[in-house]
């Protein structure tokens, strides 16, 4: 092992924390950019709204909200 490797070995677990954690991002914006997810979470605020539990203005602020994830995670924005 170099120099250059003996004073970057301190730096390992920091590099390993960074790559799990853009990991764990990655899989995040998967799951809230998922288009099945969004459709479930969709047909979920409908029947909240039919059976009351949820306003007309809250279910659709939280249905606006999900179709812009939607479009914005196809778009790739």
């Amino acid at each position: 092992m170099g120099l250059l490797g003996v004073l970057t070995l301190p730096l390992a677990p920091l590099r390993m924390t960074v790559a799990i954690a853009e990991k764990l991002r990655d899989q995040a914006l998967r799951e809230y950019y998922d288009p099945d997810r969004i459709r479930t979470q969709l047909d979920d605020i409908d029947r909240l709204r039919r059976s009351g539990v949820l306003a007309d203005a809250e279910a659709d602020a939280l249905e606006e909200d999900l179709i812009g994830r939607l479009i914005e995670g196809r778009t790739g924005e």
